[in-house]
C-alpha cells in the first residue's frame, strides 16, 4: 500500500507541474494540429528529465489518458520493458498525433518487438495504426533494407497514397522519398510516382525548409549528399 501511495503522489505531482505549465496560446496552436495540450515541449522535457527513468511511473502516467502526461510517460519509460501486446494497445489508444509520433519514435523503435509490430501494423486496416507500420518500414528502408520488397512498397504507394487519410498519406510519402534518397536504382521511379500523384506538391513550406513533395525532397537531399 505504501508503494502505491508514493506512486500515486508522484503522478499527482507530475500532473500538477504540467497544469502549472499550461499555456492557452500554445494549446491553441497545438489544437490546429490535433494535439490537445498546451505545454511547451522544452519545459515538458525538463519535467521528464527531473524524474529520470521510472518505468512504473510511466505506466501510471499513461493510464491517466492526459496527453501531456503521456508525453512525459514516453520520456521516462524503459522501452524494452513494454511487451508487444502492451505496445500494440498503447498505439491503438494513441490517437493524438504527438503522442502517436513520440510513441513510435522514442519507444517502439527501441523495443525488441519492433519488427513484429512493424509487420502487424503495416497490414492493419486502421489507417492510423497502419501509418505506424509505414513509419517503421521507412526506418528500415534507410538503415536495414535487407529483406524488404522495395519495388513492392513503391507499388503500394502508387496505388494507395493519393487517396489515403492524412496521417497515413504522410507516412507513405516519407517512405517514397526515403526510397528515392537511399536507393539510386529506384530513384527515377520514386520521383515519377511523386510527380504523377502530386501529393503535397502545394504544401506551404517556410523559407529554408525542404518541401515534403517527394520529387523536391529527394532532389534536395541527394544534392546535399553529393556536395557534402
Amino acid at each position: 500500500m505504501a508503494t502505491k501511495a508514493v506512486a500515486e503522489a508522484t503522478v499527482s505531482d507530475v500532473l500538477a507541474e504540467l497544469r502549472a505549465l499550461e499555456d492557452p496560446k500554445i494549446r491553441a496552436v497545438n489544437e490546429r494540429h490535433g494535439d490537445d495540450h498546451g505545454v511547451n515541449l522544452t519545459r515538458l522535457r525538463a519535467v521528464a528529465k527531473s524524474r529520470g527513468t521510472q518505468h512504473d511511473l510511466a505506466g501510471q502516467l499513461w493510464e491517466t489518458g492526459d496527453t501531456a502526461a503521456r508525453l512525459v510517460a514516453i520520456l521516462v519509460c524503459r522501452p524494452k520493458d513494454w511487451s508487444a501486446d502492451e505496445l500494440d494497445a498503447m498505439l491503438r489508444d494513441a490517437r493524438v498525433p504527438k503522442v502517436h509520433g513520440w510513441l513510435v519514435s522514442y519507444v517502439v523503435k527501441r523495443s525488441p518487438h519492433v519488427e513484429l509490430l512493424r509487420t502487424a501494423w503495416f497490414a492493419d486496416p486502421d489507417p492510423v495504426v497502419q501509418s505506424a507500420g509505414w513509419v517503421l518500414t521507412t526506418a528500415r528502408v534507410a538503415k536495414s533494407p535487407e529483406g524488404l520488397d522495395l519495388p513492392g512498397l513503391l507499388d503500394r504507394v502508387e496505388a494507395d497514397m493519393k487517396d489515403a487519410p492524412e496521417r497515413l498519406q504522410w507516412a507513405m510519402n516519407e517512405c517514397l522519398a526515403t526510397i528515392g534518397i537511399h536507393h539510386p536504382e529506384l530513384r527515377d521511379r520514386a520521383v515519377g510516382i511523386g510527380e504523377r500523384l502530386e501529393v503535397l506538391k502545394d504544401y506551404p513550406t517556410p523559407p529554408g525548409c525542404t518541401s515534403p513533395f517527394a520529387p523536391t525532397w529527394i532532389a534536395e537531399i541527394v544534392r546535399r549528399q553529393t556536395t557534402a
